[in-house]
C-alpha cells in the first residue's frame, strides 16, 4: 500500500502540465502514488496525462466524463487514494525536488492529523514567500485554537488545500472531502471544517509548493458566474459554524471573513459581465440578510469606513429580503 497519495486535478492546462509532471517525477518514491484527475479537458491535457501514466512512477489517471470543477475533481482523487497520508497539488503549479519526502517526514514525526506549510507564489517572473498566519512552528496544537482572533488573519484564512498533508483518518471521519460542485472558494468550508473538527495540527516552514498566480484560465481571473459560488461556500461556513457548541465565539470570525471576501468582489465588480454583476449585488444583499444580525452589526461597526459603507449600500438594495428567490439564483449558478 502507498504511504502517500498525491491528488492532482487537471483541466485545460496543457501549457503548464509538463512542468507539473516533471516536478512530480522529482518527488517520486516507490511508496508514493500520483492520482492525476482529468476533469474532462478539451485541449491536449488528456494526451499529456496519458503519456504521464506510462512515464511517471506511481501515476494513476482518472478521467471525468464531464467537467465537475476543482472540488469534485479533488473528491474523485480522495475516493481513489490508497495512501496512509494524502496531499494535493493543482495541475498548473509545481514542486521543489524532494519536497514530498520532507513533508511526509514532518507529519510522521509530529504524529498529528494534518500539517500546514508555507508556499512560494509565482506571478510571471516574480517570486514571493507566503507563510501560514500562525506563529508557532512544529508544535502540535488543537486546530480549533488557531481560528481566532476574529480581527486578524489566522490559519483558517490560509485555505490552500495543497499547502499541507493530511492523515487518512480525516477521510475516515468525513473531514477531508470538499463540497461537491463548488467552482470557487471550495477551500473555505473545507478549512473551517478541519479546524473545527480535527483533533490536532501543526505548522512547518517547508517551502516546496510553487503556486502559479495570474493564470489566464484560472477562475480567479475570469469574471463569470462561477465566481459567485463564493456565496454558497461562505453560507456553508456560517451555517456549520452556527451549529458549533462554541458558535458565539467563532461566528464573529466567520462573518468578518465573509464580509471581507464580499467587499473584495464588490470592489472589483467591473471585471464581471453586466448580468453577473447584478447577480453579485443581489446575492450579497440576500446573504447579508441571512447572517446573524447582531454579529453582523458588530462586525460592520469594526470595519473601515469604505468597506462598511459598501456593505450598507448593498444591504439596502430593493428586494434584498427575498431570501428564498436569491437562494434559488445561487443554486442555479453552480450548474452553469
Amino acid at each position: 500500500m502507498p504511504k502517500l497519495s498525491v491528488i492532482v486535478p487537471f483541466y485545460n492546462v496543457r501549457q503548464y502540465a509538463p512542468d507539473t509532471l516533471t516536478s512530480l517525477r522529482a518527488n517520486a518514491r516507490d511508496d508514493f502514488e500520483f492520482i492525476l484527475v482529468d476533469d474532462c479537458s478539451t485541449d491536449a491535457t488528456s494526451e499529456i496525462l496519458a503519456r504521464a501514466e506510462r512515464d511517471l512512477p506511481g501515476a494513476v489517471v482518472v478521467g471525468h466524463e464531464r467537467n465537475g470543477g476543482l472540488a469534485t475533481a479533488r473528491n474523485t482523487g480522495i475516493d481513489t487514494a490508497r495512501g496512509d497520508y494524502l496531499t494535493f497539488l493543482d495541475g498548473d503549479d509545481w514542486l521543489a525536488p524532494g519536497y514530498f519526502p520532507q513533508l511526509l517526514a514532518s507529519i510522521e514525526e509530529l504524529g498529528c492529523d494534518f500539517v500546514r506549510t508555507d508556499h512560494v507564489q509565482c506571478t510571471g517572473r516574480a517570486r514571493s514567500i507566503h507563510r501560514v498566519p500562525h506563529g508557532r512552528r512544529r508544535t502540535v496544537m488543537n486546530p480549533r485554537e488557531a481560528i481566532l482572533p476574529a480581527d486578524r488573519s489566522t490559519s483558517v484564512d490560509y485555505a490552500y488545500a495543497w499547502a499541507g498533508i493530511y492523515h487518512r483518518r480525516l477521510v475516515d471521519r468525513g473531514l477531508l472531502h470538499f463540497t461537491d460542485g463548488l467552482r470557487t472558494a471550495e477551500d473555505r468550508p473545507w478549512i473551517w471544517k478541519l479546524h473545527r473538527e480535527a483533533d490536532s495540527f501543526a505548522v512547518v516552514g517547508l517551502l516546496g509548493v510553487h503556486y502559479r498566480r495570474g493564470v489566464a484560465t484560472s477562475l480567479t481571473q475570469i469574471g463569470d458566474v462561477r465566481q459567485l459560488d463564493f456565496v454558497r461556500a461562505f453560507d456553508q461556513v456560517i451555517e456549520e459554524t452556527a451549529r458549533d457548541a462554541e458558535s458565539a465565539k467563532l461566528l464573529p470570525k466567520a462573518v468578518r471573513t465573509y464580509c471581507a471576501v464580499m467587499t473584495h468582489h464588490l470592489g472589483s465588480i467591473e471585471r464581471f459581465e453586466p448580468d453577473v454583476a447584478r447577480k453579485l449585488r443581489s446575492l450579497c444583499a440576500a446573504a447579508l440578510k441571512r447572517m446573524p444580525q447582531d454579529v453582523l452589526a458588530e462586525v460592520m461597526d469594526s470595519m473601515d469606513v469604505q468597506r462598511a459603507s459598501a456593505l450598507r449600500r448593498v444591504r439596502r438594495r430593493p428586494g434584498a429580503d427575498r431570501t428564498g428567490a436569491d437562494r434559488t439564483v445561487a443554486d442555479r449558478t453552480v450548474a452553469v
